[in-house]
């Protein structure tokens, strides 16, 4: 009535031309089609009568209208060969029958568009959905109510890869969904105790994929059948070197529908397929000739149990997910301990001296220990801590260092409780670690932030090292050359294969100070930004 009223002026205003234009918008138009339609109270088509006589034994049929579109209708459907009958065999959570509430796990499809599917294969059905367009009306027998039991969310981190293409025993590679090592996931289905429902984290995808259970995952592990097996901890033998004998330790302690018959068990068929400062001067001696060690012996170096705590090598058992929380730092906890990790000659040390040199009263090395004799000008705690040689072995029998070495004859180690000396005193502290140490510090009481130091690439660091020099064995400073930016990069892309699960933040040394800026950043980020955390950091300690 408006509209007409606004149209008969022989001269309407702006305003009233405005009026008209918002009322013949589509969108204005089905609010007020929707309104009349409320206000007669026209809810829906008027049924026939229900007609006499119908027979008890008949099931109830329910149809259902979903609207084909780009998204994935994100259901399973297995045949009984003893029977024909086609059935619902899994929703996918966060597709469009998930969201309608209309498709339930057991619902017998009697018809699609009209067309009968009891007998036909699963693929034939896909053939047949994927040529309807539009409106598809499925015809249904419903499954027995089943209660409901949504499950709290459950968020993960991966600490394996899997590609669900690669994996012969998932029911459907269409549905799965592949995630890599250090992805966070939310889990939000195990009701199947072989497949799970997740999503990764800050995913644009509503819909969930197909992911193997623990114990499935476990499983195929053993089994080899996709990839290597998760080893939560590898042990190094140490490579003896001239004047320099260093070793570890650990510390103890849907698309569309899909077919369900292409597995061993189950399988399913998808409908459609998925569109200090000080202490580095002093130490520097000892950490150069560790991290010449490093460099020289990593790609020599293989698993064993020659200098790691028994507890810490047979762990076969490692978890493949490992559960996380939200946390956020409280102004009155202790910093969280900075680890710092990297090939040896990607300016790791540089890196850490650097900050540690621009506020010394705010970062902070660890004190380590030795047993060389105490120079004059050297005070204990200071500079060292000064042990005899019977307490530093009673201290390496007891697990109490990330890391210790010889060097000229005098043993050198970073401790435990010379890291928590630092955290307890208000400052951050800041490590440079191996990668196969992190389960030293990966505890509750550190909550360690762990950061990445990648290299460039071979050109780049041509480029930009030509005139720095590091420390070979035999204490000789030379140039970089051409096969070390080799090993650097080798050895770079090794660690993140074996340990990037456990990475928070990954930096690209390229320019050292920009370098440094990015670690500043990052630390900051960790001290005060909410991050994700192992769940078992808040657990209760046991008596």
């Amino acid at each position: 009535q408006i509209m007409v009223s606004v149209r008969g002026l022989a001269a309407p205003s702006s305003e009233a031309q405005e009026l008209y234009i918002l009322l013949k918008r589509p969108h204005v138009q089905a609010l007020l089609s929707a309104h009349d339609s409320v206000a007669q109270r026209d809810y829906g088509p008027v049924l026939p009568p229900l007609p006499d006589k119908l027979p008890d034994n008949e099931e109830a049929m329910r149809i259902v209208c979903l609207v084909k579109n780009t998204q994935p209708l994100g259901a399973t459907i297995r045949k009984n060969e003893r029977t024909g009958n086609i059935f619902i065999a899994r929703v996918i959570h966060g597709g469009l029958a998930d969201r309608s509430g209309l498709l339930h796990p057991g619902d017998k499809l009697v018809e699609v568009n009209g067309q009968k599917v009891q007998g036909l294969q699963p693929e034939r059905v896909i053939q047949m959905l994927v040529q309807f367009q539009g409106n598809i009306l499925f015809k249904v027998i419903p499954n027995s109510p089943q209660p409901a039991n949504r499950q709290p969310a459950l968020y993960v981190r991966a600490m394996v890869d899997y590609s669900p293409l690669q994996d012969p025993a998932i029911p459907c590679p269409d549905a799965g969904m592949a995630f890599s090592k250090g992805d966070l996931l939310e889990i939000v289905d195990q009701s199947d105790i072989r497949w799970w429902q997740a999503r990764k984290l800050h995913s644009a995808s509503l819909c969930c994929g197909l992911i193997p259970s623990t114990n499935q995952l476990r499983y195929k592990q053993r089994e080899l059948w996709w990839s290597q097996p998760y080893q939560a901890h590898t042990c190094i033998r140490p490579c003896m070197l001239k004047h320099t004998h260093t070793h570890t330790h650990t510390h103890k302690h849907t698309h569309e529908i899909m077919d369900e018959n292409k597995c061993i068990e189950t399988g399913d068929y998808l409908i459609e397929s998925m569109s200090s400062f000080i202490y580095l001067i002093i130490l520097l001696g000892f950490r150069h000739s560790l991290r010449v060690w490093r460099r020289k012996s990593y790609s020599k170096r293989k698993p064993s149990c020659y200098s790691c705590a028994v507890s810490s090598c047979h762990n076969t058992s490692a978890t493949v997910y490992e559960e996380v929380l939200h946390y956020q730092r409280h102004i009155d906890d202790p910093p969280r301990l900075i680890v710092l990790i990297g090939p040896s000659g990607v300016g790791v040390n540089e890196l850490r001296r650097r900050l540690i040199k621009i506020n010394p009263n705010t970062y902070q090395g660890p004190i380590s220990h030795t047993t060389r004799s105490q120079k004059m000008g050297e005070k204990n705690g200071r500079e060292y801590h000064f042990v005899t040689k019977e307490v530093f072995a009673y201290m390496v029998i007891n697990h109490k260092f990330l890391e210790y070495g010889k060097h000229n004859g005098h043993m050198y180690g970073t401790s435990l409780d010379s890291v928590k000396d630092v955290l307890d005193n208000g400052k951050m502290c800041v490590i440079d670690l191996e990668p196969h140490c992190i389960h030293s510090v990966r505890t509750k009481k550190l909550k360690p932030y762990i950061i990445f130091v990648r290299p460039p690439s071979p050109a780049r660091m041509r480029q930009t090292r030509k005139d720095p020099h590091f420390l070979a064995n035999s204490y000789i400073k030379r140039c970089f050359h051409d096969k070390d930016f080799e090993e650097i990069e080798e050895a770079s892309r090794t660690m993140e294969v074996k340990y990037r699960q456990y990475f928070d933040c990954v930096i690209v040394n390229d320019d050292l100070q920009d370098s440094c800026m990015d670690l500043f950043t990052a630390i900051q980020h960790a001290q005060e930004e909410p991050q994700w955390i192992p769940a078992s950091w808040f657990a209760p300690d046991h008596l």
